[in-house]
């Protein structure tokens, strides 16, 4: 018996910001899993800035998409058939089979997920992969203190909301940007940030003199362009830039800063990660934030758009800095 399911594929490479016709919706029959195979049907999968990179051609920290091929993300599903007997029918997992109903896989490649901690979608967002990059970024890479200052850009999205909150919960002072007034309003009522603004509202700069005339510790960068400029001249000396995303050169290119001079004056530390080298601390992730968010300290705050259809579109929207969407972009599946 076979199980049919749809799936978006990537048409063609974009160029500039995805368009409708660099997708497609395509349907699949899938067959009935083999031995050490399940099948399993998503419940919500996740969409991520990065998978921009993986649309261009080109040798990166990740392959590129395949153009005629499904598209691949982080999802949470259930299984609904089974032939490995340590993975039941019912069973709640992650996956990296995203932009599909359901998929047929090995169950060594599925990481199963305990229902009781969290909803679903929450292990999308700030208890799965999205709040492991904030943790890790902030005490592993840029290594805040409580008494220390962090200056997070994109403060409203996936990652930057998470940074926001996790901050805030050991007592670091915290300064965010958005792309919008409404974000910003946002990050000071529910994210918790001390000074808040719209970087499309005056000299980025002038709002973190503004924000903290002593200076900055750290920059938790997600966007580059012209606001890491600003953190660079903002910084302390020995001041750390954890450098997450560059969502500012995503479809198209820009240009370094003009100051990077100033990293040697300072004694500055810049450090690129990538999340996928720390799975390891998820332990230590899930021993902190899983009592935070249970006990309200932390909001897994979500943008949740529903069908498999309209997927690509919520892609493309959360390329726009000044569209809606706030905290983890989620697409539901019924």
């Amino acid at each position: 018996m076979t199980t049919k399911s749809r799936e978006i594929r990537l048409a063609a490479r974009p160029h500039g910001e995805p368009k409708p016709q660099d997708f497609a919706l395509a349907q699949v029959e899938l067959e009935e899993p083999a031995a050490g195979e399940v099948l399993v049907k998503n419940l919500c999968f996740s969409v991520d800035p990065y998978m921009r990179g993986r649309m261009n051609e080109g040798k990166s920290y990740v392959p590129p998409f395949v153009i005629g091929a499904a598209l691949e993300g982080a999802a949470v599903g259930r299984v609904a058939a089974s032939n490995q007997s340590a993975l039941p029918v019912g069973a709640l997992v992650c996956s990296t089979f995203g932009w599909r109903e359901a998929f047929v896989a090995p169950a060594a490649t599925l990481r199963v997920l305990d229902p009781t901690l969290a909803p679903p979608s929450a292990f999308l967002g700030l208890f799965g992969v999205t709040g492991l990059t904030a943790w890790v970024g902030l005490w592993k890479v840029a290594r805040l203190l409580p008494a220390e200052t962090v200056f997070v850009s994109g403060g409203a999205g996936a990652v930057g909301s998470a940074v926001c909150q996790l901050a805030r919960l050991r007592g670091s002072k915290v300064i965010a940007s958005a792309g919008s007034d409404a974000k910003v309003v946002m990050l000071r009522d529910q994210f918790g940030a001390d000074y808040a603004f719209n970087y499309n509202d005056g000299d980025p700069l002038q709002h973190l003199h503004e924000a903290a005339p002593e200076g900055i510790d750290v920059y938790f960068d997600n966007t580059a362009g012209p606001q890491l400029e600003a953190a660079l001249s903002a910084l302390k000396p020995r001041g750390r830039i954890a450098m997450c995303g560059a969502i500012a050169g995503y479809n198209t290119p820009i240009a370094g800063p003009r100051n990077l001079a100033i990293v040697i004056g300072k004694r500055l530390r810049i450090e690129g990660f990538i999340v996928s080298d720390h799975i390891g601390d998820f332990p230590e992730f899930f021993a902190e934030v899983g009592p935070a968010l249970k006990s309200g300290k932390l909001q897994s705050h979500e943008t949740v758009i529903e069908g498999i259809e309209n997927a690509p579109a919520a892609f493309s929207s959360l390329l726009r800095s000044g569209d809606s969407h706030t905290g983890k972009m989620v697409i539901h599946l019924s």
